[in-house]
């Protein structure tokens, strides 16, 4: 019993002197207040105290989720005061919060665009009329076994560009085509934190009859995203005359400048080589038109 106690009270002082110096931090004593708890509640905390410290100055650091150093991507471990008790939780950060917003935006649009129908098309926009008479007769010529060029379609946000394609590869999909829409910034991030399925994806992406990569340009470009990834697509995709669709908020020009990392002679060679692969699978055209997600 008398050696219980001793334990004890060499427990407390070992937790009362952690707490001690970890209370020499500005931003640890800070947090106390904020909770508005007793020391001798919040020294049984001291550990994860700290690793919240360390979290939120991660994030005052922080320019967006590929950059998050936290245990939790995109989360800070935060604790809360509840019944004289000190609980944490995962708390999204603010650009996790956004990211979840675009995603739900993004199931809502991917609902829509697998309702696109030709048939619901406004043909009355005379500024689309050129687009869509190009779609349409794709839709009607398209052969699987032939050598059938995509489009690059360029234009403002919210104009249309996915939905025009999307309404034709629906209808090509009754007639047995294998059709994908990759939302491009998704899919890079899907590939980076699921590398067990990486190959399957990518073998699957190569060789899928229609191949839509939707709003190419948004992505952040890194020598992995650019040559190892839509290069490797786009090669595989050319060599075995793989029938391939862009959409996208820039022209040709801007997006070869966007794929451009660094002023360096060999960064605009990369660029130029996939500006090359994009022209050598598809047709430029621009979309004018009102943004219809008003």
């Amino acid at each position: 019993m008398e050696e219980r106690i001793i334990s004890n009270k060499v427990n407390e002082r070992a937790l009362k002197k952690s707490y001690d110096e970890a209370c020499t931090n500005q931003q640890f004593r800070r947090l106390i207040k904020t909770l508005d708890v007793e020391d001798k509640v919040a020294m049984k905390y001291t550990s994860s105290l700290k690793d919240t410290v360390c979290e939120l100055n991660n994030c005052s650091e922080c320019s967006g989720l590929i950059y998050c150093k936290n245990r939790l991507e995109g989360h800070v471990l935060f604790p809360e005061q509840k019944q004289k008790q000190i609980v944490f939780s995962y708390t999204p950060c603010k650009y996790e919060k956004e990211r979840l917003k675009k995603e739900a935006n993004r199931m809502t649009r991917d609902k829509e665009l697998s309702l696109a129908s030709l048939s619901n098309i406004d043909v009355t926009d005379k500024n689309r009329s050129n687009a869509i008479k190009w779609l349409i007769t794709f839709c009607d010529t398209y052969d699987k076994n032939g050598n059938f060029k995509g489009l690059y379609l360029h234009g403002t946000f919210g104009c249309g560009k996915t939905y025009l394609i999307s309404a034709v590869l629906n209808e090509l999909s009754k007639k047995r085509v294998s059709t994908e829409i990759v939302y491009f910034p998704e899919l890079l991030r899907d590939l980076k934190s699921d590398f067990d399925t990486f190959g399957d994806r990518i073998d699957y992406l190569e060789n899928v009859d229609i191949l839509l990569i939707d709003d190419i340009g948004a992505e952040k470009v890194t020598e992995w995203s650019r040559d190892e990834i839509l290069g490797t697509i786009l090669q595989h995709r050319m060599n075995n005359y793989k029938t391939t669709f862009f959409t996208s908020n820039l022209n040709i020009e801007e997006l070869e400048t966007h794929l451009i990392i660094s002023s360096n002679i060999d960064e605009k060679i990369k660029a130029k080589r996939i500006i090359e692969r994009v022209k050598q699978l598809t047709s430029d055209m621009e979309l004018i038109g009102e943004n219809k997600r008003k």
